[in-house]
C-alpha cells in the first residue's frame, strides 16, 4: 500500500483491513473482531468516537483491486445503489434520534476470467459492491483467540471470536453452509430483531457474494463510477453550457455593436483631413485618440509587480490548459488514484520556463533594471506563498490528527521539484524573455504625463471589478459547484470535455469583458489600463471566493481547523484564478491596444 505524491497531496491514505477474501469462495457470516464502542448515548454526557462518527456522517471507503466499493441501502421499498462516497459508518434512528452502527456488511464482488489465457485460475475483479447493516448480535465472547490470528506465513486467518445466540439464518452454524443463504434485509428486520447501537461490545460479521459477470469488460469497469450511475445527467452540463454561451453571445454583440461600430467611426474621423471650416473653428477633439502619447505609458504602480503576476497567470493558464487536455483524452483516469494533482504540479513545475519569458519580456517592455530581482521574485513568489501556506495548513492539520497532513517526506519531494526543476526553467525562460526585444508599440510615448479628467461613476474601480467578474463567474459557475464537489465531497468529476468547453469560454468572457472596458477607459481618456485590465477579468476570483463561503454551508464545520483548512485552500485556489485571469485581460487589453492605435494616423 505504496502512496504515490498525488495521493499524499490529496490526503488520501490506504490501509489493510482485517476482512479476508477467498476468490470465488462464499462466505456467510464471518466474524471480524469484538470491539468495545464505549459508553452508550446520555443526555448531557460527550457520546463516544463513533457516535460522533455517525452524527458526522463519516463513511467507510473501501478498496478491492484498485476499485472503490459502491454502497448498496435497502429500506422497505427501495434499493438504492451510490457509486461515490462509500458507505455510511451508521445511521441515526429517525424516532429515537439514536445512533446505530453498521457492524454487518454484505460484500458483492463481480468477476470474470481473464480472456485470451489458457489458465483457468486467473480472474479479474470487475464490480465491487458493499451493503452495511446493523445487527445486534448476542454473544458470548471465546477467550484466548487473540493469540491465535495468524497463520504460520504471519497472514492472517479466518477465526470464531464468539458463539452468537440467537442467530440469523445466515449465521446460524445449525445450517449446513450449501443450504445457507446470504443476509437479506428481511432477516435483519424481522420481529424480535434490533439494530446494534453505537456502544459496547460489538460483533463485526461480513458475507461475501461471487458473481461472475462475462459482459462487463474491464476496460469498462470504471465508467458506472465516473458517470456515478447518471446521477448528474449531462443535461445539467449542456444547460450549464448553453448558459455560458449566452453569456458569451450577448458580449460578443456589445462587441460587434459597440466597438466595431464606434471604432470604425472614430478611426474615419481621427484619419481623415480636416477641412478649412473645421480649422477655423477649431475642432477639438475628443475620444480615445488624444491619448496616444500616454496609452502605452509603463504602469505607474511597480511594474515590477505587474510583470511578475503576468507571468506567474501565464504560467497557470498553461497548466490548467495543458491539465484539461490530458484528462479529457482519458489520460487522467480516477482509477489512477492522485494522477490528477501529481500531473497539476508535473505541468505547473515545467510551465516555469513560461513564466520566466513573459515575466522578462513585460519587465524589459517596462523598461525594469533590475532584471535579476525581477526573475528572483517569479521563481520564489506565488511557489514560496503556496508552500508557505501549505506548511502551515500541514501543521494545522498535524495537529488534529488528520491523515490531510503531509509527511516531512513529501514535503522535500516537493522543495526538490521546486527548486531542482521549476527554479532553473523560470531563469531558463528569463534568459530567453531579456534576449528577446521589447515589445514594440505602434506610437511613441511622450515625456510628460498627460492630465487624466474625472471619471463617470460606472468607471470607477470597484463597479470594474463588480461587473467584471460577474459576467465571468456566471459563465462557469455551475461547472464550479461540481468542482468543488468532487474536491470537498468526494465525488468523482470526469466530465473534462464539458470542462474544456467552459474553460474556453471563461478565457473568451474575461478577454471581452475587459476589451468593453478598455474601451471605455480610453473614450474617456484615462490611460491606466494595465493594472485596471488585469483586476478587471481577475475579479472573477472575488466572485470564486464569495461563492466558496456559501458552499461552505453544506460542509459540516465544527472546529477552527476545518475553517482554516477550508478558507486557506480556497483562498490560495482563488488567489491562482485571479493571477490566471488577470493575465488574460492584460494580454488582451493589449492587443486590442496595439491594434486600434496601430490603425490610427498621428501627427
Amino acid at each position: 500500500d505504496n502512496e504515490n505524491l498525488g495521493e499524499f497531496l490529496a490526503g488520501d491514505r490506504i490501509e489493510s483491513s482485517p476482512y479476508l477474501l477467498k476468490m470465488k469462495t462464499e462466505m456467510y457470516c464471518e466474524q471480524v473482531c469484538i470491539a468495545n464502542l464505549g459508553k452508550g448515548e446520555q443526555r448531557g454526557m460527550k457520546p463516544n468516537r463513533v457516535v460522533q462518527a455517525i452524527r458526522k456522517e463519516y463513511h467507510n471507503n473501501w478498496i478491492v483491486d484498485n476499485l472503490s466499493a459502491a454502497s448498496k441501502v435497502e429500506d422497505d421499498s427501495t434499493i438504492t445503489t451510490r457509486y461515490w462516497q462509500g458507505f455510511p459508518v451508521g445511521f441515526i434512528a429517525e424516532d429515537t434520534r439514536m445512533a446505530y452502527v453498521h457492524n454487518h456488511v454484505n460484500i458483492e464482488i463481480m468477476f470474470h476470467p481473464v480472456e485470451n489465457i489458457v489458465d483457468d485460475k486467473k480472474f479479474r475483479v470487475v464490480r465491487f459492491t458493499v451493503e452495511p447493516f446493523s445487527i445486534k448480535h448476542d454473544f458470548d465472547a471465546i477467550d484466548g483467540v487473540e493469540s491465535e490470528n495468524e497463520e504460520g506465513d504471519g497472514s492472517p486467518k479466518l477465526q470464531k471470536w464468539a458463539t452468537i445466540k440467537k442467530p440469523i439464518a445466515s449465521c446460524d452454524p445449525s445450517v449446513p453452509l450449501k443450504k445457507r443463504t446470504h443476509t437479506t434485509y428481511e432477516m435483519v428486520t424481522e420481529i424480535g430483531r434490533e439494530p446494534q447501537p453505537a456502544s459496547g461490545r460489538v460483533l463485526f460479521t461480513y458475507d461475501v457474494t461471487w458473481v461472475q459477470n462475462d459482459e462487463l469488460h474491464w476496460a469498462s469497469r470504471w465508467d458506472i463510477y465516473l458517470s456515478m450511475d447518471n446521477a448528474i445527467p449531462a443535461k445539467v452540463h449542456w444547460l450549464s453550457i448553453a448558459n455560458s454561451l449566452v453569456i458569451v453571445c450577448v458580449l460578443s454583440a456589445m462587441i460587434v455593436a459597440i466597438l466595431l461600430r464606434n471604432l470604425r467611426q472614430d478611426l474615419a474621423r481621427y484619419n481623415r483631413l480636416a477641412t478649412d471650416e473645421e480649422k477655423a473653428d477649431d475642432l477639438e477633439e475628443k475620444g480615445w485618440k488624444l491619448v496616444h502619447a500616454d496609452v502605452f505609458r509603463p504602469p505607474t504602480y511597480s511594474p515590477l509587480l505587474l510583470s511578475v503576476a503576468c507571468g506567474t497567470g501565464a504560467q497557470l493558464l498553461c497548466m490548467t490548459f495543458w491539465t484539461i487536455i490530458f484528462s479529457a483524452l482519458g489520460f487522467l483516469s480516477p482509477a489512477r488514484r492522485g494522477a490528477l494533482l501529481m500531473a497539476e504540479l508535473l505541468f505547473f513545475v515545467l510551465m516555469g520556463s513560461v513564466n520566466g519569458y513573459v515575466t522578462a519580456r513585460l519587465y524589459k517592455t517596462f523598461k525594469g533594471k533590475a532584471w535579476q530581482y525581477a526573475t528572483l521574485c517569479t521563481a520564489l513568489g506565488y511557489p514560496g506563498l503556496c508552500f508557505s501556506l501549505f506548511f502551515i495548513l500541514d501543521l494545522i492539520a498535524w495537529g488534529y490528527g488528520s491523515s490531510d497532513a503531509v509527511p516531512f517526506t513529501t514535503m522535500l519531494v516537493l522543495i526538490v521539484l521546486w527548486f531542482g526543476i521549476s527554479t532553473p526553467l523560470v531563469f531558463l525562460g528569463a534568459y530567453f524573455g531579456y534576449k528577446q526585444d521589447a515589445i514594440e508599440f505602434p506610437v511613441k510615448t511622450s515625456n510628460i504625463p498627460r492630465q487624466i479628467p474625472d471619471q463617470p461613476w460606472f468607471m470607477s474601480v470597484p463597479f470594474t471589478l463588480f461587473i467584471g467578474g460577474l459576467l465571468p463567474f456566471g459563465a462557469c459557475f455551475v461547472e464550479l459547484y461540481f468542482i468543488l464537489a468532487s474536491v470537498w465531497m468526494d465525488y468523482y468529476y470526469y466530465v473534462f470535455g464539458f470542462l474544456l468547453l467552459v474553460f474556453i469560454i471563461l478565457i473568451i468572457t474575461c478577454a471581452e469583458i475587459t476589451l468593453l472596458f478598455n474601451y471605455f477607459q480610453l473614450c474617456n481618456e484615462d490611460y491606466h489600463w494595465w493594472w485596471r485590465s488585469f483586476g478587471t477579468s481577475g475579479s472573477t476570483a472575488i466572485w470564486v471566493f464569495l461563492y466558496s463561503c456559501v458552499y461552505f454551508q453544506q460542509l459540516e464545520s465544527n472546529s477552527f481547523g476545518t475553517y482554516v483548512l477550508y478558507f486557506g485552500y480556497m483562498g490560495l485556489a482563488s488567489l491562482g484564478l485571479f493571477l490566471m485571469t488577470g493575465f488574460i485581460g492584460v494580454s488582451a487589453s493589449l492587443w486590442f491596444n496595439k491594434t486600434i492605435f496601430g490603425s490610427l494616423k498621428v501627427d
